[in-house]
């Protein structure tokens, strides 16, 4: 289960079940209890129904009608400001 699209497609998951919603909010918006349950049994039914590998489901559900949140979570210039991956193990031992 996951908000970000990008993320579960590179992730290659054997399955998996993607919400719009902003990073962050997988199980459904805080204090919202009767949501975050529809959801999280969606998308475990969902889960239970994939037969397919490789295969991912969105769920209908949306955070909001007006979708500036979306513009608000990609910075405009849509440069990745991460830190480069750093490919020494740490924490052995």
């Amino acid at each position: 289960m996951g908000t970000g699209h990008d993320i579960l497609t590179l992730g290659n998951p054997p399955r998996a079940v993607f919400i719009d919603y902003p990073l962050g909010n997988t199980c459904g918006r805080p204090f919202a209890p009767e949501e975050q349950y529809d959801i999280t049994r969606a998308a475990v039914e969902a889960l239970a129904e994939i037969a397919e590998p490789g295969t991912m489901l969105t769920q209908d559900y949306v955070w909001s009608e007006d979708e500036s949140w979306k513009a608000k979570a990609i910075p405009d210039d849509m440069v990745d400001r991460r830190q480069p991956r750093d490919l020494m193990p740490r924490y052995q031992f």
